[in-house]
């Protein structure tokens, strides 16, 4: 029997695990935020202690134990390999950068981190720390990063506007600017290496923990990207990214069928009001809402303003 889509309750970081966040993520969306310093809403998320959940409360690793391939998709192997973030920066976030599979599964025993931003909202001027300036070295960067404020003149900088998307693979230096809030797609890993946090200081004067070393030994000094651009696929569906990990489309003013693929599950975020019809059923969707689309599930007919779609690339 064929799954229908999940409505997915999501998960959130707050208070002091994200000092940066704020309350645009209820002010937007509608989202019952639990504090105003709440900088991550996760809404497909199977990091343990931080699951998203379905209507009747079931995590979502307790979804994939019951349904199995027929959820997850037959060429989706071994741990839920996404998770889907709505992230709001009031504040910008520490200066950062993730391992990629390889060193990931050595030093930490997880999956490595690549992930991509679209940007929903950013207030004028606001910025990205995108890589790091040409002609740096890494000893250069250890040694600007032990002593903080002079790294900030080795970070590149780019201004955004809603409605553009940003690749950010492992080893590539980021952090986000104050002033946005974003949807992000990535490997489903919560491991991330500070180099600076802007001297930030908690109500006890402390500073965060940093990670320069290992921070410094996966960074690629290289990685010099430019915003993604998108290719139509027809009208009002664009792809935005089609990478190693993950792929990322776009519907604008759509109306049009999205095709079951019994490889893999698909993540469906609205981001104004939508539907969704299929054999026997439908559902309603709020701005901010993420649906599961099972690999076994059914061909659905989208009807929305604006919505975006991301699911594992096999």
């Amino acid at each position: 029997m064929s799954l229908a889509p999940i409505r997915m309750y999501p998960a959130y970081r707050h208070g002091a695990m994200t000092p940066w966040g704020g309350d645009k993520l209820q002010l937007i969306f509608g989202k019952d935020i639990p504090d105003e310093r709440t900088g991550e809403c996760l809404e497909v998320s199977a990091i343990p202690g931080l699951e998203s959940r379905d209507e009747q409360g079931n995590t979502l690793p307790q979804l994939i134990e019951k349904y199995g391939e027929a959820l997850t998709g037959t060429k989706v192997q071994g741990v839920f390999p996404l998770l889907l973030k709505l992230l709001d920066a009031k504040d910008t976030l520490s200066v950062q950068v993730h391992p990629d599979d390889a060193y990931a599964a050595r030093v930490e025993n997880k999956l490595g981190k690549t992930e991509a931003w679209y940007i929903l909202y950013a207030d004028p001027g606001a910025e990205l720390v995108y890589g790091v300036n040409p002609g740096l070295t890494k000893d250069r960067l250890t040694a600007h990063s032990l002593a903080g404020k002079a790294v900030e003149a080795d970070l590149r900088r780019v201004k955004v506007q809603a409605g553009e998307t940003y690749f950010i693979p492992a080893g590539m230096v980021h952090a986000i600017g104050g002033g946005i809030v974003l949807y992000e797609i990535q490997q489903s890993s919560d491991v991330t290496y500070r180099f600076y946090d802007w001297d930030r200081t908690d109500k006890e004067g402390k500073k965060r923990e940093l990670h320069i070393e290992k921070a410094v030994d996966v960074t690629d000094l290289s990685a010099q990207l430019e915003k993604a651009a998108g290719v139509e696929m027809e009208p009002g569906r664009e792809k935005l990214l089609n990478e190693r990990y993950f792929s990322l489309e776009k519907f604008k003013h759509y109306q049009g069928v999205i095709q079951k693929d019994e490889r893999r599950f698909a993540i469906l975020t609205a981001l104004k009001p939508s539907r969704l019809f299929w054999e026997g059923g439908e559902m309603q969707l709020q701005g901010g809402e993420t649906v599961l689309l099972p690999a076994d599930g059914y061909d659905l007919v989208l009807d929305t303003d604006e919505a975006l779609m991301s699911y594992p690339t096999v």
